[in-house]
């Protein structure tokens, strides 16, 4: 079998975090283009990993070289369409990070051209490859929970604006705040140990109150630190958001915060109730289950392998095969209608019955 050549397209925090390190540890796969604005960036992509062949600017150049199979769009929010639009039409397949884009309109149009061109179109929804969520969402199929109706999600933390000023707190570029940014990570999870839950209405509440005054913000720490700017940038997005979201399946009701004055732990966890059984996730990690007939409950032991690396060599693996895995994008559409929604009954304070 040929070993597909990629290119990364965007050499910021999630390329570093996540999909270099994965690269590194496959045999199968040529990195021939890191690719970032900003070139000592790309440079420093290809100085840093033994698989990265050529660093460049000009994502273009990428898409021009017959020899690249696919892209990885590794860029903020609001360029994932054009950058997605122009490798499809280039003729190349495209793994895309969360969210599919800043609109659950330009996610149809991104569908649609993947469909158009023949092309495999996946999203970065990481968990759906997260040991701990493949286990729930066997265990729901087969029936342990009984009937599941209803999950909350918490996704909160103690004064954590990321970059504030910068890209992450400018719509116009992120396309929200802290539901665009983490609250997709849980909802998609939810939607998909549910079994492909369908979306019926939700309500949301909005709010940026932390950071009013980005100059007066007070904060322990702040990933993506370096692209602050407190003196001329904006900060238009959630820093809290709750709501509540009835499917097809269960209900679903969620608080989340990229900042709160509770300087508390463990602000992150997802808990299914069924009528047999019950689970608490603890993000990123594992969960317990409740059996509702022993009264016991129970810890499941088991590794967690890197879901990045997993979810990466599943992309490789459905474009030689032509396969749609669980994060081609038609599966990931109901997560960015949600968001739409939610966001839009924010905006006019009111339910969104779908």
């Amino acid at each position: 079998m040929k070993k597909p050549v990629v290119a990364v397209i965007g050499c910021g925090r999630i390329a570093n975090a996540a999909h270099f390190p994965a690269f590194e540890k496959m045999e199968n796969v040529r990195v021939k283009y890191a690719c970032d604005l900003i070139p000592e960036k790309a440079e420093a992509a290809k100085n840093d990993y033994t698989k990265v062949e050529n660093a460049i600017t000009d994502y273009k150049v990428a898409l021009a070289d017959p020899e690249v199979d696919a892209v990885f769009v590794l860029t903020p929010n609001f360029a994932h369409y054009t950058v997605t639009m122009d490798a499809l039409r280039a003729g190349k397949h495209v793994m895309v990070e969360k969210p599919i884009t800043v609109s659950y309109a330009l996610s149809c149009e991104m569908a649609e051209e993947a469909k158009k061109q023949g092309k495999i179109l996946n999203i970065g929804v990481c968990n759906r490859y997260h040991k701990s969520v493949e286990m729930l969402e066997e265990m729901n199929r087969e029936g342990k929970f009984g009937k599941m109706y209803h999950v909350y999600c918490s996704f909160r933390s103690f004064r954590s604006i990321p970059g504030l000023g910068g890209p992450f707190t400018d719509k116009s570029q992120s396309g929200g705040g802290v539901l665009i940014d983490w609250g997709i990570h849980f909802l998609d999870l939810i939607l998909y140990v549910l079994g492909s839950a369908k979306i019926q209405n939700v309500t949301c509440d909005a709010y940026s109150e932390m950071a009013k005054d980005m100059k007066a913000y007070k904060y322990r720490s702040m990933w993506a630190e370096n692209t602050s700017d407190v003196e001329n940038g904006v900060n238009d997005v959630d820093d809290y958001i709750t709501g509540y979201i009835r499917t097809d399946k269960a209900s679903i009701s969620f608080n989340g915060a990229w900042a709160e004055n509770l300087d508390e732990k463990g602000g992150m966890y997802v808990d299914f109730l069924g009528d047999k059984g019950g689970a608490r996730l603890i993000y990123g990690k594992k969960f317990t289950f409740t059996n509702g007939e022993t009264l016991e409950v129970e810890a499941p032991e088991y590794e967690i392998p890197d879901m990045y690396l997993r979810e990466d060599e599943d992309f490789l693996r459905s474009i030689e095969t032509g396969e749609k895995n669980r994060n081609y994008i038609d599966n990931i559409l109901e997560s960015m209608r949600l968001l739409d929604s939610l966001y839009q009954s924010a905006e006019i304070r009111k339910e969104i019955n779908l």
